[in-house]
This record gives C-alpha cells, structure tokens and sequence, in this order.
C-alpha cells in the first residue's frame, strides 16, 4: 500500500503532484574514502588510483567535466556537497524524494576483486553517513563490486533491510554481457533482497564494433544502444527466466528506441523461439512487466506529438519516472520535464511511478 507524507512542514508547492527525482548522482571526496578504508587499500588508491577511469576523464568529454558551470561547490567537484544539491534541486524545485546514484560506483565496481569491495564499501558507508542521515528526502543505489559477483553480494546482504537504499547499481557497460550466468547472484541477491536493479548508463566504455568515437556527441547519443544491448542480454540469456520477480531501471539511456527494439525482438523471436527455449512468451510482454525507464535525456522532437506517439507505441506510461541528471550539463527541471507528457501521464510520470517502485511515500495535499 502506498504511504503518504504530511505537506506541512514543506515550503509551497510548485505543482500539486509528488515530484521523485530518480537520477541524482553525489560525489564521495577523496578524503571521505580513504576514511573508510584499510591500509593497504588506502596506500594503492593514494598511489595507484582506480583502474577505471570515471567519466569525466574518458575522451571524448565536454569541457567543465560534462558539469553544469554553477554546480562547483566552493571547494570539491559537482556533487559533492549536500546543501548545494539541497538548494538548488531539493529545495529549489520542492523534489518530495531523490535517488542518489554515484556514478564512482561504476569504476570502481570493475577493481581487482578485494580492492574494489573495499572501495564499494567505503562508497556505500560515505553515502549512508554523509547523505541519507543528513537528509531524509534522499534514497541511495548500493554500489557493488560487479565484476566479482561473490562480493557483491557480500555487499547486498551487508544493506538488505535498511530501506534507505533503494536498488542495486548496475552499469550499462561491463566485461561481458550482463545477463551472463556468472551475474546471476548479484540478481538473485537483489530479489532476496526486495530491490529492484539500477541499471545506469557508463561503466567499462569498451565502444565494441563500432571503435571508439571522436565526438562527445557520438558518445552522447549511444546512450540507447548500450542500455538496448543490456536489456537484450538479460532477456535472451533467461535473467529475467530465471528471477520472475526481478525489476529493471533503465537510468539515462533515453526511451525513443525501446518500441522499435519490441518489435524487432518479437519478430525474430517467433522466427527463432527454438533458440531461447526459456522464452516462452513474445518479448515485448515479458519487458514491459520488467523495465521501468527514467527520463532523462528524454528524446525532444521539434513536434512533441511526435514524442507521444512513441510513448503510445511503448505503452509503458505507468512505468517511466523522472530524472533531473543532476549536476551535469543536460539537467532537466522538474518545471520543463512535465510539458513533454500528454496530461494525464505528469503526475505518475513524476512521482507517483517512482514511489510505487521504490516503496515511497505520497506527498497528501495539503
């Protein structure tokens, strides 16, 4: 049942509808980290640093890291300071919940096994302690050392029943196909767990088949077909088979694709049913029981009529949330979001899906 939450201690409503931003991304400080972790662990992040370069380091980028200019906090990078976020997203916009998703998690969940469960932990433990105890309208994804299944659910068990932490993070791009048996336990845990799978876009950016680009703006718009092949290999290697109560979050990997890949799927599906016994129904049924998409970076024709006959195509209205992308350059308000959904599709859009999802509470009229 979904609970509600009392308006009154909250400034004036921007809209008469809970707003869910499911797609913040903080930062953990150095010095957070090395707080949390052992001596020698310490000593080879001090010296050697991650294997994995973050994302703001991976050419091609935008100048200013890919950040929004007034997202630097006095001292730190974007995202690293709490009363920022709080006033310029939080507050700003009056956000009843937001999911942080720290994208660190991603590099460091491709570490040397021992190191990156360390560096997960520590991640997990700055979240919880600088972030989701200072300020109780945020949630968090729990990083995990997703090379090294064994650990990472180690890591899972470590958080299961604390409800602060709402999904398991996942990355787009990893050292083989994600729906591979050897991830299996990490999704399992995740069920055991009640927590669905974030899947967010980035990771080992290996760029396979078609080379490495030159341009952000290739690397910008392949978003949709790193989270199209994940969610191809989760389906045709029985994932979702094999856990009927798993839910998937596609994190900024747009929406525009995903009717065209559920009718290509169920097209060679019913020529090739003998080569995916474990699939036994049409494609496109099993995914809109299984995926929720976020919003951002939503698809903007110069017609948006265009935009709802593709969402109409989907039909998946109940299953998409918002997301801001908070603090890069691309953000996306609460305030402008709204406008690119037919009227009667805004107030799940922007809240209620997320808190069905999430187990949150509803924001009650004041």
């Amino acid at each position: 049942m979904t609970q509600t939450l009392d308006a009154s201690a909250r400034p004036a409503r921007r809209t008469a509808y809970t707003i869910v931003d499911t797609d913040i991304h903080p930062v953990a400080t150095a010095a957070s980290i090395l707080a949390r972790l052992s001596t020698g662990a310490r000593r080879r992040f001090e010296t050697l640093g991650s294997r994995v370069p973050a994302p703001p380091e991976i050419y091609p980028r935008v100048r200013n890291s890919g950040f929004r200019l007034d997202s630097w906090p006095e001292s730190g990078p974007p995202g690293s300071d709490l009363q920022l976020v709080r006033d310029q997203l939080l507050d700003s916009f009056d956000v009843d919940h937001g999911v942080l998703i720290p994208l660190q998690g991603h590099q460091w969940g491709a570490e040397e096994p021992a190191y990156s469960a360390e560096l997960c932990r520590a991640l997990n433990d700055c979240m919880a302690e600088e972030w989701l105890d200072r300020e109780p309208r945020l949630r968090g994804s729990l990083a995990v050392p997703y090379e090294s299944p064994d650990l990472a659910v180690e890591e899972i068990r470590r958080w299961a029943g604390d409800p602060r932490f709402v999904q398991v993070l996942l990355a787009t791009g990893g050292e083989s196909g994600f729906g591979r048996r050897r991830y299996w336990p990490i999704y399992e845990a995740a069920v055991d767990a009640g927590l669905p799978i974030g899947a967010h876009t980035g990771g080992l950016e290996q760029h396979r088949g078609a080379g490495w680009p030159s341009f952000y703006l290739e690397e910008h718009v392949w978003n949709g077909n790193m989270m199209g092949a994940l969610i191809t290999s989760f389906l045709t290697e029985g994932v979702f088979a094999h856990l009927p109560e798993l839910q998937l979050v596609c994190v900024e990997g747009g929406i525009a694709w995903a009717p065209a890949l559920f009718w290509a799927l169920d097209d060679g599906w019913a020529l090739l049913r003998d080569d995916v016994p474990h699939l036994t129904r049409p494609p496109s049924e099993v995914l809109r029981e299984r995926l929720w998409f976020t919003t951002q970076p939503i698809e903007e024709p110069a017609d948006p009529a265009e935009l709802a006959t593709v969402l109409r195509h989907l039909g998946m209205d109940d299953r998409i949330m918002f997301a801001s992308d908070y603090p890069h350059w691309d953000f996306d308000s609460p305030q402008h979001t709204p406008r690119l959904f037919p009227a009667q599709a805004r107030e799940p859009i922007m809240g209620a899906n997320a808190c069905r999802l999430y187990g949150l509470p509803l924001r009650v009229p004041a």
